[in-house]
């Protein structure tokens, strides 16, 4: 233990012998580190949003749209674009074929028209506006923060209600209580009955916060074209995959998919959407990895270029400490050590910086948490160790091959 010690302290004095030169052949193990570490930290605070973001739906919830859902890398085909919208019909059908799903709600969207929405001076720019059922917000996990959801009695004759979400209640009213009072949508009079409770998913918070609902058939009213529905089915308790396979039996029946062709429309689970995100953040993660291990491969060829620099320094010491018995396994250790001192040592400043660089992501991006993984904090310092170890086998083996009589007499 006490020669391990040594060999460590050694390895420091080495090091901060020459800042300048050690910080400079780090430099790349650093940067490796610090990348993997921040994007690792990214990814995981945006996995966390997700599945904040999903659960605040209901895990027990099904998602049926028309076109596909989750997250879109490519830009849709125009077969996809062809497909005919899903209808109340349709969400009718399942909730009266399918023994495994408990209810059945729908949201319909405004995708021809514009949509004006103002108090006063107030102008709404940023908003998620749509026309939804009575029951919606015990089907979708609709929280209030304060006032009440609209009625059937309200759906059923067309009344001018709405709910907002907690950022679109304060930029029309700010600093005041929208309960009860009108607002416009399109130059119609909309008398605000409730506001939803703050979403916690962060980033992903905008659609459910800055949300505009009315009943489903005053939306109607208003914009008769309009077609767009999601369907939101929850399944009973424990019977989710049960009441997947239902659904999509009833809608291919009812959209007249033949047996050999392929869905015309899209269903998604909770856990469906966060494998999705894991099977693309996966592949990020491999060409992340590609893009650091640069970086730590010229760390480490920076590495060995300076102990072989350093056995060409040492080599009196090294002839004096063979002639006084060290054997050639202490000097393969002797150095290995200190390689591997010098790249933990980057591997300790890549863990630091990207800690502090998460850190200041979320304090500039509160709605991006940068959520730290133990996992790639270890693996990074681990790396960057091994890294000493591979590149200083060729410096430590060639400082144990010295001839000490040779190497005593070397200036």
């Amino acid at each position: 233990m006490i020669f391990y010690r040594e060999i460590i302290s050694m390895a420091m004095d080495t090091v901060l012998a020459h800042k300048l030169r050690s910080l400079l052949t780090v430099l790349g193990i650093v940067v490796g580190v610090l990348t993997v570490i921040v994007i690792a930290s990214i990814l995981t605070g945006m996995r966390e949003n997700i599945v904040t973001y999903v659960e605040d739906y209901g895990t027990d919830n099904i998602f049926a749209f028309h076109l596909n859902t989750g997250i879109q890398i490519s830009r849709r085909s125009r077969e996809e674009m062809k497909r005919k919208p899903l209808t109340t019909e349709d969400a009718e059908a399942v909730e009266s074929l399918c023994p495994s799903v408990l209810d059945v709600s729908w949201q319909i969207m405004p995708f021809r028209s514009q949509v004006q929405i103002q108090y006063k001076n107030n102008r709404l720019r940023n908003y998620d506006f749509s026309g939804v059922p009575d029951n919606y917000a015990s089907v979708a996990n609709v929280k209030l923060d304060s006032g009440r959801f609209f009625t059937a009695s309200e759906d059923l004759h067309r009344m001018g209600v709405v709910v907002l979400g907690p950022d679109s209640a304060e930029s029309l009213f700010p600093q005041s209580d929208p309960i009860g009072k009108q607002m416009l949508i399109n130059g119609h009079p909309f008398t605000v009955v409730g506001v939803t409770e703050a979403s916690k998913s962060g980033i992903l918070s905008s659609e459910v916060d800055s949300s505009v609902m009315i009943p489903y058939r005053t939306f109607k009213k208003l914009m008769p074209w309009e077609e767009w529905h999601i369907l939101f089915i929850r399944a009973k308790p424990e019977r989710l995959q049960a009441a997947l396979g239902e659904t999509e039996g009833v809608l291919r029946r009812r959209r007249g998919v033949k047996m050999d062709e392929d869905n015309d429309f899209d269903l998604t689970t909770a856990d469906r959407f966060i494998e999705q995100f894991d099977s693309i953040t996966a592949t990020m993660g491999l060409i992340i990895i590609a893009i650091s291990g640069v970086g730590l491969l010229v760390g480490g060829i920076g590495v060995m270029n300076i102990m072989l620099v350093s056995v060409t320094e040492r080599t009196t010491e090294i002839g004096i400490r063979k002639a006084i018995g060290a054997t050639r396994r202490d000097i393969v250790f002797q150095f290995l050590i200190e390689a591997m001192t010098l790249t933990g040592i980057g591997g300790a400043l890549g863990v630091t910086m990207a800690i502090a660089v998460s850190y200041l992501i979320t304090y500039l991006i509160p709605d991006l948490p940068a959520a730290i993984p133990v996992w790639a904090v270890v693996t990074g310092l681990s790396v960057s160790i091994s890294i000493g170890l591979v590149f200083g086998v060729w410096p430590a083996q060639k400082a144990a091959r010295l001839d000490p009589i040779e190497a005593v007499r070397h200036e």
